[in-house]
């Protein structure tokens, strides 16, 4: 089925975060009520057709900031080439993960190698790394690599990857409001990130999941799915009163209608 329009009725919550009060918490009831769940490996069509088995990694990850930046690069000195398809063999270096433009330039965010298809994470579908004979051992496929090693060490891959990585398809904004009497809040909103949310081009991508109907298959709602991602977004307290009010709009469907792509 093709991807539901951009503009539909949403369903929104506004809250006082529990543990700031300087801030106050937005939400996309729609969206985090959802049954969005990524289908990478299962369906996932890429954001470009000459691209399929890449997903969204095609164009590399752009850094939040330096901490975030800093985090990965304590992982990344842990990949090994079992681990890594393009692993330097050597101790990385900055140059091996990190964009440099035709001018020296360095960049905030992830190399895309082999082609220009993807970030320099992303194992391909051929990645069968040597065995201890120096054969190539099982094929291990395409994935990310980051994502791969917080697996192996128990850990949940929002602790290995670049924030974007396992942000996406969530996004969280931040405005500052100035009431009438002169008093002001920071508005922290968590909702949908759609095309648009990619800028102008967005709306060029040859697939996206978000509004995909394919992509709508969880048996439970986003806000428990991506648990560990809110939790990391917005804290705990807030995520408890988060799950409070979703529960509540999920017991009250007539408020609005679901989300279009989740719909039977």
């Amino acid at each position: 089925m093709p991807e539901v329009d951009l503009v539909f009725p949403r369903a929104f919550v506004e809250f006082a975060n529990p543990a700031d009060e300087t801030e106050m918490m937005r939400r996309d009831l729609t969206w985090l009520t959802s049954s969005y769940l990524c289908i990478f490996g299962q369906g996932c069509a890429g954001i470009y057709a000459d691209a399929p088995d890449t997903g969204c990694c095609t164009l590399g990850a752009h850094f939040a900031d330096d901490e975030d930046e800093a985090r990965v690069a304590g992982f990344v000195d842990q990949l090994t080439p079992q681990q890594w398809q393009f692993h330097p063999g050597r101790a990385p270096e900055e140059s091996d993960w990190i964009e440099v433009d035709d001018d020296g330039e360095r960049k905030t965010r992830t190399r895309v190698v082999d082609g220009q298809k993807a970030c320099v994470f992303h194992n391909r579908t051929d990645f069968a790394p040597e065995g201890p004979d120096g054969t190539p051992g099982p094929l291990v496929g395409a994935g990310c690599a980051l994502h791969g090693l917080a697996l192996e060490q128990g850990r949940n891959p929002l602790e290995t990857k670049p924030d974007v990585c396992w942000q996406l398809p969530i996004r969280r904004t931040f405005r500052d409001v100035e009431l009438q009497d002169g008093t002001t809040y920071t508005e922290v909103s968590i909702g949908e990130y759609d095309r648009r949310g990619w800028g102008a081009g967005g709306h060029d991508l040859d697939w996206y999941c978000s509004g995909n109907t394919e992509a709508h298959v969880a048996p439970e709602p986003l806000y428990i799915t991506n648990e560990a991602e809110l939790t990391e977004l917005m804290g705990a307290p807030a995520y408890a009163e988060l799950v409070r009010h979703c529960e509540a709009h999920l017991r009250s469907r007539s408020a609005l209608a679901l989300h279009p792509a989740g719909r039977d």
